[in-house]
């Protein structure tokens, strides 16, 4: 019954196709209003936007944002992503004045609060991690990794030692390769076993005299926890490395484990995914770094302090990397983040950790029982808070691919999953449920999964059917962009953007 009534919500969506706001009406040159004192030569004469009524825009936009699918709609299992749901009391307070309209520039006697709760914040991260200090600097989790990377770099040259290389193991997180790799860093891959932990004989291999370090994601992108990692550590720092950690994926630890007694000299967290502010469609994101303390000189600036008396912002780290971008960070997801800390406490986290690998590997259990979809590595292993499955069984039986699986979900009502990461995995499917979803929404996802696997192949191969847009040109969106009223109107016709059926 829970299947049918999502489809129905999406059924016919097609014949609804919304227009772009430029074709609501011919675009006609608007004459501007007399502006003033602004000099004419300045002074644009006429702007080409849409001659439309404030009830046609309204109307356009409303209509567009019900052919958009968020958290508020259903479950999102986006693996790697965290898409959680969002306290919306978190969305209240970010829009409070006292927040909405600080400015970064304003002196500091007049945004104690902020700093405090910046500072304050830092403390929570700092209970929560063991990692001893904090910057807001970075503005999303790849942006962490490389502020992290930076970090390394600069501590070997001040040692005086030339050392250019990072070890990443292939369950990784996706953008830590590019983020070593930007940050001028060789990267030297490493296996996982079948159980899908790092393979420690060939992490002994790689290690060597140019050995900067090693970037870890725990539990790695498998959803496996890396059990092993407090001996690859004692690996890293006995070559004169640095350890690394991607808290992307720590969502299933919060509450639960210290960074620093695993071996953790640096990690980034990301405030927008593990403690849940609203992210996806590049932003906004908050990658805040933390150190050990023998690195806190050597963090991005400026960080916030506090003398007993006032909070200050300090500037005069004597190795910093310097600044990794303007101001001080993403103040409104610092908010919300806090917020959250606030609100759940200690025992709070931990809840919410045992429920996101609950719900994981009740759905890991579940789907895997489904004829086509197999866990490639660690198939006895418990999995934390997200899973994958390979679809390559069905590719090699009917020609159904996974990403024929995540458009086919479509017209069931739910979002698609991550497909083909990690690309150890063939024909990758990459679950993650979280702590917010009932045992409804899950067994509706799962029985949704074992329809679409056993309908006609020709089905699934040209879904999705009951969205606005129906499957696009992946390859050609990449390679022939339109993003803007303009750059279509010097291409042929707009049926180029749209690729509509």
């Amino acid at each position: 019954m829970r299947i049918e009534y999502r489809q129905s919500r999406w059924r016919n969506a097609r014949e609804f196709l919304e227009p772009l706001i430029f074709e609501l009406r011919d675009e006609e040159p608007t004459e501007i209003p007399p502006l003033g004192e602004i000099p004419g030569e300045v002074r644009r004469k006429h702007i080409s936007i849409p001659n439309l009524s404030e009830p046609e825009v309204v109307r356009h936009y409303v209509r567009l944002s019900k052919m958009n699918y968020g958290i508020d709609d259903g479950p999102y299992w986006l693996g790697s992503c965290t898409m959680k749901y969002n306290p919306k009391i978190c969305e209240a307070v970010a829009s409070w004045d006292e927040v909405k309209w600080m400015h970064p520039d304003q002196p500091i006697d007049t945004v104690q609060g902020c700093l405090k709760l910046m500072y304050e914040l830092s403390s929570l991260l700092r209970m929560i991690t063991d990692l001893d200090r904090f910057s807001f600097q970075p503005m999303a989790g790849a942006h962490g990794e490389y502020t992290g990377c930076l970090i390394i770099r600069k501590y070997h040259e001040d040692r005086g030692e030339e050392r250019d290389e990072i070890i990443i193991p292939d369950s990784a997180h996706g953008t830590n390769f590019a983020s070593a790799a930007m940050a001028g860093f060789k990267v030297i891959r490493i296996p996982a076993y079948k159980d899908g932990t790092i393979d420690i004989d060939a992490l002994e291999s790689a290690i060597s005299n140019k050995t900067a370090g090693m970037m870890v994601t725990n539990p790695n992108t498998l959803g496996i926890y890396e059990d092993k990692l407090d001996v690859i550590s004692d690996m890293i720092h006995e070559a004169g490395g640095l350890m690394y950690y991607d808290g992307a994926n720590f969502n299933a630890l919060i509450g639960r484990v210290s960074l620093k007694k695993m071996g953790i000299d640096i990690a980034h967290l990301n405030l927008h995914k593990t403690f849940a502010t609203p992210h996806g469609a590049g932003g906004p994101g908050a990658g805040a770094i933390g150190v050990v303390e023998k690195l806190y000189e050597y963090l991005p600036i400026p960080v916030v302090e506090y003398d007993g008396k006032k909070y200050y912002l300090r500037y005069d780290l004597p190795r910093t990397v310097g600044k990794v971008s303007g101001y001080y960070g993403n103040f409104s997801v610092l908010v919300k983040a806090y917020l959250y800390l606030l609100m759940l406490g200690w025992e709070g986290l931990k809840t919410v950790s045992g429920i996101s690998v609950l719900n994981s590997n009740y759905a890991y259990v579940k789907a895997s029982q489904i004829e086509g979809l197999e866990p490639i590595y660690g198939e006895n292993k418990i999995r934390k808070h997200e899973f994958v499955l390979s679809s390559a069984k069905l590719f090699k039986e009917k020609g159904i691919r996974a990403r024929d699986i995540a458009k086919r979900l479509m017209d069931y009502g739910y979002h698609p999953p991550t497909v083909y990461f990690p690309p150890i995995v063939k024909e990758a499917l990459m679950f993650e449920p979280t702590e917010t979803e009932n045992k409804r929404e899950i067994d509706g996802y799962i029985e949704a999964l074992k329809r679409i696997v056993n309908e006609d192949p020709e089905i699934l191969k040209n879904a999705p059917y009951n969205t606005a847009i129906g499957r696009l040109d992946e390859a050609r969106a990449v390679k022939d962009m339109i993003l803007s009223w303009k750059m279509m109107k010097r291409r042929s016709s707009p049926g180029r953007i749209r690729n509509r059926r």
